[in-house]
């Protein structure tokens, strides 16, 4: 949660311990906690959509390194690849709770996607907020788990979360009573239980410290909030950007078919940085080589998603002919998923703003 975002909410709490809540009061910086987590309390809304929330164990390490850096995203890896998270849908929570003797719930945040990736892809696309410091760091701990597997680029499972947020030790909530202490990695509930909905419950109460009775906006709708519509909607990192645009291609490049992952980079159509947006459809899997000379202007793909190559290429390096081999070639991978594929608007802006004519 951003700094802005708990200006505001500080805005509306109480200054005493003994002041009273009014109910305005109490209502706006319980809403603006609400909509800013990205959730409306389950024990609070009445008739909205239930939704499950998943507790994963985790040491005390990795939740210290992560909080310290404030991050819009992080990594919840785990050392190995080999079993797909399927527990929740996009956006719904993720919590943290560290290792006995620490049986405490102590923060979480929105589920975006499960990748198996290399452990140095998961590391070039979230850096530190994969817990650790370095990449070297990263396999070491990989090995502790792992100690019969040698390779050099051990692939994990890479839980992807948006906007995390870590509760403050006095906030640390205890486990759920029906926790028990075989369990390993972690456990769904659901809100339409009771101790799902209690915990969700304690979640909003250790922010807020009184609960907000009162109902509501039209858009803190929950359906709206999971799913493939959490992830057109809500604020994704750049790590997030290029696990779901690198699975959104089948771990292909679009325009040669390239299936080596090293080599394989989620390029931006619309620069971040010019306010396009961490979206698939702002997005292409393409060879390292593609991605320069796309980001450079040299290269650019139609909204008929046909790849045109510059004349300058040649004009400028005189060469190029392994380029222009694909003129006017349509891309050979695509997202199945119609949604996914290159949005016509930042095509064209593309076509117009970067295509060196």
């Amino acid at each position: 949660m951003s700094c802005a975002v708990f200006a505001e909410l500080e805005a509306h709490r109480p200054s005493g311990r003994g002041q009273k809540w009014s109910r305005y009061r109490r209502t706006t910086y319980g809403l603006t906690l609400a909509s800013h987590i990205g959730y409306a309390s389950v024990g609070l809304l009445q008739g909205v959509t239930k939704i499950k929330i998943w507790v994963a164990i985790t040491d005390k390490n990795w939740f210290e390194s992560v909080s310290r850096l404030h991050a819009d995203e992080v990594n919840f890896w785990q050392p190995s690849g080999s079993r797909e998270f399927r527990a929740l849908r996009p956006g719904e929570p993720f919590l943290f709770k560290l290792h006995s003797p620490d049986n405490f719930i102590v923060g979480g945040g929105h589920f975006v996607r499960y990748s198996a990736l290399p452990a140095s892809l998961a590391w070039d696309a979230f850096g530190a907020k994969n817990g650790v410091g370095s990449l070297a760091e990263l396999n070491l701990r990989v090995r502790r788990y792992r100690r019969e597997d040698a390779s050099l680029d051990p692939v994990i499972g890479c839980n992807v979360l948006a906007e995390p947020f870590f509760l403050s030790r006095p906030s640390w909530i205890p486990c759920p009573d029906d926790w028990a202490r075989n369990i390993v990695q972690g456990k769904v509930y659901d809100t339409a239980a009771t101790n799902g909905r209690n915990l969700w419950d304690a979640i909003l109460v250790s922010f807020t410290g009184s609960m907000v009775r009162e109902a509501a906006p039209e858009g803190l709708n929950d359906e709206r909030r999971f799913g493939k519509e959490y992830l057109t909607r809500s604020r994704l990192g750049q790590g997030a950007f290029r696990v779901m645009v690198t699975d959104a291609y089948a771990r292909r490049c679009a325009v040669t078919g390239e299936k080596t992952l090293p080599v394989l980079e989620a390029a931006h159509i619309k620069p971040y940085a010019l306010q396009g947006p961490n979206r698939v459809n702002n997005g292409i899997l393409l060879r390292s080589d593609l991605h320069k000379l796309f980001d450079l202007g040299y290269l650019t793909v139609t909204p008929e998603l046909k790849l045109e190559v510059s004349p300058r290429l040649k004009e400028e390096w005189e060469n190029g002919r392994e380029y222009y081999s694909y003129q006017g070639q349509p891309l050979v991978v695509q997202p199945s998923d119609p949604a996914n594929r290159p949005a016509t608007e930042y095509l064209s802006w593309h076509n117009e703003n970067r295509f060196r004519v």
